[in-house]
């Protein structure tokens, strides 16, 4: 048997019953951190446990649900402490309603020019071109996280999902499509009228490269759902293509596929998108590298970069 003391960090509407103690009639090792979690919730039902975070008294590392009770630290006499997290929504929500919105924003500026520009647009065969890529894009990566991403955290906070969706819908929808689809673009603007942004071979191969990188970056997405079981977060080494030489090819190919679009128009907005988004899936490799090389310690693959092949 084992009795814990769960205390809260901060008191909020759905911790004002806090201290309590839960009392397990099993040993420490045969209970995880999510049956606390939920036990907590039983004693108030809207205290979901996507809500709390679970940290041992004194410390600020959360307890990972998967672990168990004993693994965690976690001993008969134990004080846990609770942080509401506030409301939560699911992942997959998030991403739907993230990449929702340049699915929005292009169509409704690239078909409706007169009430943004102020008159007609005869659009240019580029315009086409991007207007084209950008929405299979999106598309698929809809797709994708209907049918194909396994999530390791089932939810956020509600709060973030505004902070999340402004680089799409700002960066990636509204800022993109407002510079892309203008006059200064179309088919009679001389930043397009005899330059090789008319010509047929340069299109074309902007068009290749781009398809071999949306095409790459959804097999190695496949790839990680295979690593992951449905309805867990175990992980293994990633293997297969493009992992040969980065932790996180899903992000080389993503940026690669943004930069033919920069060259492609020289949009201002296009390179904003694509430094910025660059940036952050940078900081997100070097994470997940990290996390990998101390998983799985001398049996990752030291020559690997984390995100750009030979080079970071």
């Amino acid at each position: 048997m084992v009795s814990v003391k769960v205390s809260a960090a901060k008191s909020t509407p759905l911790t004002r019953n806090l201290p309590t103690f839960i009392t397990f009639d099993k040993p420490a090792e045969e209970h995880t951190v999510r049956d606390l979690k939920k036990a907590i919730t039983a004693k108030n039902p809207k205290f979901h446990p996507s809500r709390q975070k679970l940290t041992l008294k004194g410390e600020s590392k959360a307890l990972a649900d998967n672990a168990t009770l004993k693994d965690a630290g976690v001993v008969d006499g134990s004080e846990v402490t609770v942080k509401d997290l506030g409301p939560q929504i699911g992942w997959r929500t998030v991403f739907l309603i993230e990449y929702a919105g340049p699915l929005i924003v292009h169509p409704l500026i690239y078909h409706f020019p007169k009430l943004f520009y102020g008159g007609a647009v005869q659009h240019s065969v580029l315009q086409k071109y991007v207007y084209a890529m950008v929405l299979l894009h999106f598309l698929k990566r809809e797709l994708e996280t209907l049918f194909v991403h396994r999530f390791s955290h089932g939810t956020m906070p509600f709060r973030n999902v505004f902070k999340n969706s402004a680089h799409y819908h700002i960066l990636s929808g509204v800022l993109l499509a407002y510079s892309v689809y203008s006059p200064t673009f179309a088919a009679n603007s001389p930043y397009i009228r005899g330059t090789i942004r008319e010509n047929p071979a340069f299109l074309w191969s902007c068009l290749a490269v781009w398809l071999f990188a949306e095409l790459s970056n959804l097999h190695t997405h496949i790839n990680l759902r295979n690593l992951r079981p449905a309805g867990t977060t175990k992980r293994a080494i990633p293997q297969g293509y493009g992992f040969a030489l980065v932790s996180c090819p899903n992000y080389f190919f993503e940026t690669v596929g943004w930069t033919v679009i920069a060259v492609m128009t020289g949009s201002y907005a296009a390179w904003l998108f694509l430094v910025v988004s660059t940036y952050q899936m940078a900081v997100w490799a070097i994470k997940k590298h990290k996390n990998y090389k101390k998983e799985f310690g001398k049996d990752y693959p030291a020559n690997r970069k984390a995100m750009f092949p030979f080079i970071f």
